[in-house]
């Protein structure tokens, strides 16, 4: 008998020390689901950052294929002959139909890859054959000349990255949702090397809540992506500005509050025409192929005259900031400039318009500016201030964010000279803007597709909208070794035990167990109905969430219970799927700020 014993004996000592590294582990060394949820945040702004990477390199790609090697979009046309300029965005906006046609008879059966829609109204499931379709068609619209920015599709494939990662390692919605929005932040910081206007762009614009909860993982995954793209590439700050002099007299701030209402004024009407212009193209029923050509025909026709409406502007805002650009040519390429975006993005050329917002605020603060100075040159010694100050006076009233401008414009300068000026013009036009239209460059949408497709989720929030199925379980007549082995192979701190039908009947803690790790022989009497805790707290399926948050306090514990009111064990309640989810539901509507 003895020698049969033996075996048992040495298992049941090793199971012992095993629980106890595992106990220690757990103590000293295990994370807890917060701190996992910033390691994923992590992990998805170092892939996002890499697909932002491979996006611009492709594009540069693609645009060897209509420019010329060492000249920017805007030299090229500069130097083309009048027919290049007119075919070049012309056939890249075909290009871009063709590839998005293709896409559409092999993704029928997706629903949208929009991004935002996946963080706000969806369950964070961005479709990644839908999405690389997207992307490779804003390729050749982007690099023919288009008049729209990389910034879209590069947040795009950094969301969609997100996504794909999430689902593998089998996030919940909220965790998902949460997952894509750090990849969204990470695409925003490595397309304008600014980790903190990422990070708010996506709290403040999609996801309406600065909750730490949320703005953590999007600071980390900005953070890492911005690092990653300055290790791997030459990225450095976006616009080099000259030394401006400081503000000596309140009188000098009249201006730049003069600027804040136009601002304001002139950013509602920017998007009103961009959705009449689509409202346009779509009328003319045409197939998309055409429709896009149609797009870039008139980006060429105006390129002819003035090349500088060709590609997302950086290029003329750093001529704007260094003051080599005479205000009667800005008067021009301004118009152009309006009418080339209204073109590429009316005929639905995938793309951002967040550097071309950019654009149109340099060129309307330089013209103002320099108007000012004409009449007040005390009170407006530098046009060119006034350019960097109406670029986030403009974007601020376009996107309605405000915060989220200001530190945007701080980030790619790093001039601390504007940030008074930036902050009282960036507020009042987007008070402005807020009070002449209540959408914003990117409501609209979301508007539609919120009442079109509302995400259950975050109707009614009950317990059994956010409970995962399946938690671990014993008998209660499992014996100390078949709990233990549970524990070592389960990522929990408690087991739920159930009887036969799957009633539940109680808890068995990690930390209940300490007292027989060092005691083997007793150890092998006890079972799980001897150490069970039967007033361990649980929640019903059909409970508020409001109201299972109560279920937390007082107990050291990362998931509850979800129990029928008969008894029946039906899963668990992650505190932070409750947090997370509570922390949408008070965030404010969709397009509102």
């Amino acid at each position: 008998m003895k020698a049969l014993a033996a075996p048992g004996a040495i298992l049941m000592r090793r199971l012992l020390r095993l629980l106890r590294w595992r106990l220690w582990i757990q103590e000293k060394l295990q994370p807890t689901e917060w701190q996992l949820t910033l390691v994923w945040a992590a992990v998805a702004g170092f892939l996002g950052a890499l697909a932002c990477i491979l996006f611009s390199t492709l594009t540069e790609t693609v645009y060897l294929w209509f420019g010329e090697s060492g000249l920017g979009i805007v030299e090229t046309m500069a130097k083309l002959p009048w027919w290049a300029c007119v075919l070049i965005p012309t056939t890249g906006g075909a290009a871009a139909g063709f590839i998005l046609q293709f896409g559409q008879r092999i993704t029928r059966a997706q629903s949208s890859t929009d991004y935002m829609e996946a963080i706000v109204i969806g369950n964070g499931n961005v479709p990644r054959r839908a999405s690389l379709i997207k992307s490779t068609a804003a390729l050749f619209a982007i690099a023919s000349g288009g008049s729209i920015g990389r910034e879209g599709p590069m947040v795009q494939l950094a969301a969609v990255v997100a996504s794909s990662l999430g689902r593998w390692r089998k996030f919940t919605p909220p965790q998902l949702r949460l997952l894509v929005a750090c990849g969204a932040s990470a695409g925003i910081a490595s397309a304008y090397n600014a980790p903190i206007a990422g990070s708010f762009f996506v709290a403040e614009i999609i996801l309406g809540t600065i909750a730490m909860e949320s703005l953590g993982p999007l600071v980390v995954s900005a953070v890492v992506a911005t690092l990653s793209v300055r290790l791997l590439t030459a990225a450095h700050v976006m616009y080099q500005v000259p030394k401006f002099t400081e503000i000596q007299s309140g009188w000098e701030m009249g201006p730049y509050i003069l600027l804040g209402f136009i601002a304001g004024g002139l950013a509602p009407m920017f998007l009103n025409t961009l959705r009449l212009a689509e409202h346009f193209f779509v009328s003319l029923k045409l197939p998309i192929v055409l429709r896009l050509a149609l797009g870039g025909l008139a980006v060429g026709v105006l390129a002819v005259n003035v090349p500088h409406v060709a590609g997302n502007g950086y290029s003329v805002i750093v001529e704007i900031i260094k003051g080599n650009m005479v205000w009667s040519v800005v008067v021009g390429i301004f118009a152009c400039k309006w009418l080339a975006t209204m073109a590429s993005f009316g005929s639905g050329a995938p793309g951002g318009v967040f550097t071309p917002s950019l654009f149109m605020g340099a060129c309307a603060g330089l013209l103002f500016g320099v108007g000012m100075h004409r009449l007040f040159p005390t009170a407006a010694p530098n046009p060119t201030a006034f350019a960097l100050v109406g670029m986030g006076a403009f974007l601020s009233a376009a996107s309605h964010a405000p915060v989220m401008s200001v530190i945007m414009l701080f980030e790619m300068t790093l001039s601390y000279d504007i940030i008074l000026p930036l902050l009282l013009c960036s507020v009042i036009a987007y008070y402005t803007a807020k009070s002449l239209e209540g959408a914003s460059l990117y409501s609209e949408a979301l508007k539609r597709k919120a009442a079109a497709a509302p995400d259950p989720t975050l109707g009614e929030g009950r317990v059994a909208d956010m409970m995962r199925p399946n938690p671990p379980v014993i008998l209660p007549t499992a014996h100390f070794a078949e709990i233990a082995r549970m524990f070592l192979n389960v990522r929990v701190n408690n087991l739920y035990v159930v009887d036969e039908v799957g009633k539940f009947l109680g808890v068995v803690s990690l930390h209940d167990i300490k007292p027989y790790l060092g005691e083997p022989d007793l150890a092998e009497l006890v079972i799980a109905r001897d150490i069970l805790r039967d007033d361990f707290p649980k929640v019903a399926p059909d409970q508020p969430l409001t109201e299972a948050l109560g279920g937390f306090m007082g107990i050291v514990a990362e998931r509850l219970p979800v129990v029928e009111s008969d008894g029946t064990l039906r899963g668990s309640l992650a505190k932070s799927d409750l947090l997370l989810t509570l922390v949408e539901k008070r965030k404010a509507p969709v397009g509102s700020n």
